[in-house]
C-alpha cells in the first residue's frame, strides 16, 4: 500500500522541509484496514484499533520535528506511544501529496467546480520507485463554470468547505472567474496568483501584512488550514481502492479542527 500512494505521489516531490513517507511501524504486515486522516493524535490511534485497522494513512506528518526523547510529554509524543504500543503503522503524505498531479490542490478545485485545472507557480517533477515519472506543482488555478460576483464567491466557499468565516480582502468590483488555489499555507503563491492572472486566490492560511497591496487587484480568500486539507482522506481511499482492492478504508470521525470559531 505504501507503495501505491509513493507512486500518485513519490517522496521527491515533497518540500525540503518536510517529512513525508513511513513514520513508525512495520511495511512488511498484511494490512488489515487502513485508517484515514488529517492528524494522527491519540484519539486517531484509539480509534484505528476500534475499527481494526492496523495502518493510519494521515496527511499532516506525526513526526515533523526531530524528537529528541518520547516520554509522553506532548501530543505528538503521546500518539507516538500509542501507535507503537498497538502496532500501528503510521504513513503520511504531505507536501509530496499537496504538489503531487490530483493531489491535494486538484481536490480543492474540484470541490470548487473548477473547470481545466492545471498546476501554476513553480513546477516540479519526480521519478517514484517504479520509474514512473510524477509531474508536480505548488498550487492549481482553474476557471468557474459562471463568473461569479465576489459576495457570491465568498459564500461559495463558505458553503462548500462548511467554513464559518472567510478572511478576505477588499472585495472586488468586476466577476471572478479565473481562481488560483493552494491548500494549507499558501501565502507563498500570491505573486505567483497575480502573474498568472487569477482573479481570485483561495488558500488556508495567510500573515496579516500579506493582505495590503492587492485592493482590486485579486480577490484573497483565506479558509483555513483544515478546511482546505479537509477533503485529502478522499484522495487516500481513491488511490487504494484502486491499487490495493480489499483493503478496508475507514475514514477518521476522531480528526477535527483543532480552531474553534466562536
Amino acid at each position: 500500500m505504501l507503495r501505491a500512494l509513493e507512486r500518485f505521489a513519490p517522496l521527491p516531490l515533497q518540500e525540503s522541509y518536510d517529512n513525508a513517507g513511513l513514520q513508525m511501524g512495520l511495511t512488511e504486515a498484511e494490512v488489515s484496514g487502513a485508517l484515514l486522516c488529517l492528524d494522527v493524535t491519540e484519539a486517531v490511534v484509539a480509534e484505528a484499533v476500534a475499527t481494526g485497522c492496523n495502518l493510519i494513512v494521515s496527511h499532516h506528518p506525526l513526526i515533523f520535528r526531530p524528537l529528541r526523547r518520547i516520554a509522553g510529554e506532548n501530543d505528538v509524543q503521546r500518539a507516538v506511544i500509542a501507535a507503537i504500543k498497538r502496532d500501528i503503522t503510521v504513513v503520511s503524505m504531505h507536501t509530496n501529496i499537496d504538489n503531487a498531479d490530483g493531489g491535494v490542490n486538484f481536490k480543492i478545485a474540484e470541490k470548487m467546480g473548477l473547470q481545466s485545472p492545471a498546476f501554476f507557480g513553480e513546477r516540479k517533477s519526480a521519478t517514484a520507485f517504479d520509474g514512473t515519472e510524477v509531474s508536480g506543482g505548488n498550487g492549481v488555478i482553474g476557471l468557474l463554470p459562471t463568473p461569479m460576483a465576489a459576495d457570491d464567491f465568498i459564500k461559495m466557499l463558505k458553503t462548500r468547505f462548511d467554513v464559518n468565516c472567510v478572511q478576505a480582502n477588499q472585495l472586488l468590483r468586476r466577476k471572478i472567474e479565473r481562481v488560483a488555489v493552494c491548500g494549507g499555507a499558501g501565502s507563498f503563491l500570491l505573486g505567483d496568483a497575480v502573474m498568472a492572472g487569477a482573479d481570485a486566490f483561495v488558500t488556508g492560511e495567510m500573515h496579516y501584512h500579506e493582505y495590503f497591496g492587492h485592493e482590486q487587484e485579486i480577490q484573497i480568500a483565506v479558509i483555513g488550514h483544515y478546511q482546505s486539507e479537509q477533503f485529502t482522506s478522499e484522495i487516500f481511499k481513491a488511490i487504494i481502492e484502486r491499487e490495493c482492492p480489499g483493503v478496508k478504508t475507514v475514514m477518521s470521525k476522531s480528526a477535527a479542527n483543532p480552531i474553534l470559531y466562536l
